[in-house]
């Protein structure tokens, strides 16, 4: 059936199937080119963090920010910016976090709206197709002035045609849309929770080394007391010698 149709005339014929190619053909491209992207952003981040945390507890801050810098996941960049700035201002981490994850939503986000609406007028266009088709038949039949079958032929063809066309690129669409949606909220949501997993680590190291810094400071402090407390019997036998 589809080998016999005339696809050729149905397109020369139909203003409506030509915007359902293009609209096939924007549908395709923009899906090829998330799929790359996706591809191309699909590190370990699992892995990094590891190694993040690592050079984190051995006091390699930099080699942290070295090892997130370098991973293609969005945890990458949103960690690196989050330790650059909790070595600065640690108080703003947490906005500088969120900012972070926005803009990596954003770049993940990116065509997929695209890819939506098309899920969403491609069946209107379809529609549109069919009441098109249907117009044509009926106008073929009232200037033959008969009923047949062959008179209304081009016309329902035309109709049935624009509505599985219309149907053929949203159901795609639908499924590509929500899995790549599906796809960026899991990437952000691992992003999220690896960077505040290495703040921790971060506060735990700096609250140690606080605690070292403390410790240091009243052991001086209690040593210095001790040198004083033992120089004044011994001045005190000075004068009285």
């Amino acid at each position: 059936m589809f080998v016999e149709f005339n696809w050729v005339g149905a397109l020369t014929d139909s203003p409506i199937l030509m915007v359902l190619v293009a609209c096939s053909v924007v549908t395709l491209g923009f899906a090829l080119e998330r799929v790359l992207y996706f591809r191309k952003r699909n590190g370990n981040a699992d892995i990094t963090l590891l190694q993040a945390m690592g050079a984190v507890r051995d006091d390699r801050v930099n080699e942290a920010i070295i090892h997130c810098e370098t991973n293609g996941h969005p945890m990458g960049s949103v960690a690196a910016a989050t330790i650059k700035n909790f070595l600065t201002a640690p108080k703003e981490t947490e906005e500088v976090m969120q900012v972070a994850l926005s803009q990596q939503k954003l770049l993940l986000e990116r065509n997929t709206g695209m890819l939506g609406t098309m899920a969403a007028i491609a069946p209107l266009i379809g529609l549109l197709g069919t009441v098109w088709g249907i117009m044509r038949a009926f106008h073929a039949m009232g200037a033959a002035g008969a009923g047949a079958p062959s008179v209304v032929a081009a016309g329902v063809a035309e109709a049935l045609v624009t509505t599985a066309a219309g149907l053929v690129i949203a159901v795609p669409a639908v499924m590509l849309y929500n899995h790549f949606n599906r796809r960026l909220n899991t990437m952000l949501t691992v992003a999220e929770n690896h960077t505040r997993t290495l703040c921790v680590a971060l506060r735990e190291k700096d609250a140690a080394a606080t605690a070292v810094a403390v410790a240091e400071v009243m052991q001086s402090a209690v040593d210095s007391n001790n040198n004083s407390n033992n120089a004044q019997p011994e001045t005190a036998a000075a004068v009285a010698g």
